[in-house]
């Protein structure tokens, strides 16, 4: 029998190394076997089954992350969360605010300056994006649609200074032009056409992989439906499509931003690197998991 490492199982399946060290800890590849410190699989050994979620038809985390809403928990893995999500969503898309900026507004609903010169929409869509984050908990199973992006994008931008501006279409599809790094977007009247497509396409599949979601991901990124707000309202999608299918979600922090913009970039022809990186912050998040004993 041929037998294959960890790496290369994990590359094989689309999954993280650490995600099949525990499968082979746990006994869920059958033949697996220990030499030392290295696990050995038979190379034909499929995926494990993928876990069914209980019995609301939810993920352990899903449901504890609506508990801790409701509750209005502190410390807990939705309190991280709201924080950790928001500031660097923010954070990449050019908010000045620190990490104990975005939390003393999360937890105090109050500004705390740090001496610094802070901007009003900077504030407002980190309010907004906490609003964000309570709509994809709470719907999170529920099936993608034009409107629940629509409806996404207006929470965010909602008492900006863009919806103040009569060219902007809060909650609606651009009506201008516009680019990404410097590269053609989808021309707006062609818009609802595509994100139709895009999500008749997604919502065809019975049980979306990670490589799915991130499909889904670029696809959407490329169409750049919104005249502002793409990738936070494209992040908030990934998120809530990971709880949706049972997978575990990840953050995109500051620190991965160049490796997601290039994972991005080249999806289609290398599609390893923005694999990789989201597999990278879906370790971290796990460590989350791990530490607020929540299975997964």
């Amino acid at each position: 029998m041929d037998y294959i490492s960890v790496s290369q199982y994990a590359a094989k399946y689309g999954i993280s190394e650490r995600t099949v060290r525990n499968y082979c800890a746990k006994g869920k590849i059958e033949g697996a076997f220990l030499t030392g410190k290295t696990w050995n699989i038979p190379s034909a050994a499929p995926l494990p089954p993928h876990k069914k979620a209980g019995a609301a038809g939810i993920s352990p985390l899903l449901r504890r992350l609506r508990e801790e809403k409701r509750m209005e928990l502190r410390g807990g893995i939705y309190h991280r969360t709201q924080i950790d999500l928001t500031y660097n969503s923010n954070r990449i898309e050019g908010s000045r605010l620190t990490h104990d900026e975005t939390r003393y507004i999360f937890e105090t609903n109050t500004v705390g300056l740090s001496g610094g010169v802070l901007r009003v929409d900077d504030i407002v869509e980190t309010a907004n994006h906490f609003r964000c984050i309570d709509h994809i908990i709470e719907n999170a199973t529920r099936r993608l649609t034009e409107a629940f992006v629509c409806r996404l994008h207006a929470m965010l931008k909602a008492s900006t200074s863009d919806s103040r501006k009569d060219w902007f279409a809060v909650g609606a599809y651009k009506r201008l032009p516009n680019e990404v790094g410097g590269c053609a977007t989808c021309p707006p009247g062609q818009v609802h056409e595509r994100m139709a497509g895009l999500l008749a396409a997604y919502n065809a599949c019975p049980r979306p992989s990670l490589a799915d979601l991130l499909d889904f991901h670029v696809r959407f990124e490329r169409i750049h439906p919104f005249q502002d707000g793409n990738g936070r309202v494209g992040r908030l999608i990934l998120f809530k499509e990971c709880l949706a299918a049972g997978l575990v979600p990840f953050i995109i922090t500051e620190e991965l931003k160049m490796f997601y913009y290039r994972g991005l970039a080249h999806w289609g022809s290398t599609n390893g690197y923005l694999l990789d990186t989201c597999l990278a912050a879906q370790d971290r998040y796990k460590e989350l998991l791990d530490y607020f004993r929540i299975p997964y």
